[in-house]
C-alpha cells in the first residue's frame, strides 16, 4: 500500500520526461495513485505525451484528454469528461505556464507589451482558479491541489521577467484559494511548490537559464540543484494524507537557495 493508494487525480502539464509534471506523476504512480492526463491540442503533443506515459510511466492505455487551459470551453470539457468517466477525483496538479520567450531575455521586461503580460498571467496564474473552480465540484470528500512556481516570483531573476510577475500572482492566488476552499464543507487544500531552475521544455526558453542553474549550484546551501524526483516526492507529501494540516503554503524545493539573503 502506497501513500496515494485509492486516490485519483488529474495532472495538467506533462510534456515529456523532462517536465516537473512528469516527475510528479512518476512519484504519485509509484505511491499507488491513479493519474489522469491532459495534453495541449497542438502539433504532435498528444503522441509525445502518450509515448512518454507509456514508455516511462508504464501505463499502456492512459486516460488522456485534450485541454487548452486558455479556453473556458476546453476546461469545461475536461472536467465534464472526468466526471462522466470517474465521478470524483482527489487531487489536481497544475503545472502549466507560458510567456512569450522573446520577452524572457535580459533588459526586456520594461518592453513587455500588454498582450504578452496578460497572456502570461492568464496561462500561468488564472488557470489555477479555472481548474480549482471546476475541480472542487468533483471533490465531495475534500482534496488537494498543487501548482509549480519558482523563486523568480519572489525576487528578481534577470531574464525571467514577466514570468516572474505571473508566478508571484500564482503564489498569492494559491493563498486566496486555500482560504476559500479550506472550510469544513469543502476541505480542499491548495499549496505551491517553488522548485529550482530546471531545463524543462518551457524553461529552456528563459533567457539565462544555464546561468541560473550554475548560480544555484554555486550559491545554494547544498551546492547543487534539486532533482525532478525531489519535486515529485514533495508533491506526494502535499497530495497525500501526510499533509492534511498544510494549506496556502509555498514550499521551496531548491536545495536551500531561497534561504540566502545575498
Amino acid at each position: 500500500m502506497g501513500l496515494m493508494s485509492g486516490k485519483r487525480g488529474v495532472i495538467f502539464g506533462v510534456a515529456n520526461d523532462r517536465s516537473y509534471a512528469y516527475y510528479i506523476a512518476k512519484q504519485l504512480i509509484e505511491q499507488g495513485a491513479e493519474c489522469l492526463f491532459t495534453f495541449l491540442p497542438i502539433g504532435k503533443m498528444e503522441h509525445r505525451v502518450k509515448r512518454t506515459i507509456q514508455k516511462n510511466l508504464g501505463i499502456e492505455e492512459p486516460w488522456m484528454h485534450p485541454c487548452d487551459a486558455n479556453s473556458d470551453e476546453s476546461l469545461d470539457e475536461v472536467f465534464a469528461k472526468i466526471k462522466e468517466d470517474f465521478g470524483t477525483i482527489d487531487f489536481i496538479v497544475h503545472s502549466i505556464a507560458f510567456a512569450d520567450k522573446d520577452y524572457l531575455k535580459f533588459d526586456m521586461f520594461h518592453k513587455t507589451p500588454r498582450s504578452v503580460f496578460t497572456a502570461a498571467m492568464d496561462t500561468s496564474a488564472w488557470t489555477l482558479i479555472g481548474m480549482a473552480n471546476r475541480g472542487m465540484e468533483l471533490m465531495p470528500n475534500g482534496g488537494s491541489i498543487i501548482n509549480l512556481s519558482y523563486y523568480g516570483g519572489e525576487r528578481v531573476a534577470p531574464g525571467y521577467n514577466v514570468m516572474g510577475v505571473a508566478k508571484a500572482c500564482l503564489e498569492h492566488t494559491t493563498r486566496y484559494l486555500a482560504y476559500e476552499l479550506g472550510d469544513k464543507e469543502r476541505n480542499i487544500r491548495v499549496n505551491c511548490i517553488s522548485a529550482g531552475p530546471f531545463k524543462t521544455l518551457a524553461g529552456a526558453g528563459v533567457g539565462g537559464m544555464d546561468e541560473m542553474i550554475a548560480h544555484q549550484c554555486k550559491r545554494a546551501s547544498m551546492k547543487r540543484t534539486n532533482t525532478g524526483d525531489e519535486v515529485g516526492d514533495t508533491a506526494v507529501y502535499l497530495l497525500s494524507d501526510l499533509s492534511t494540516g498544510v494549506t496556502g503554503e509555498t514550499i521551496h524545493v531548491d536545495c536551500g537557495f531561497s534561504i540566502l539573503g545575498v
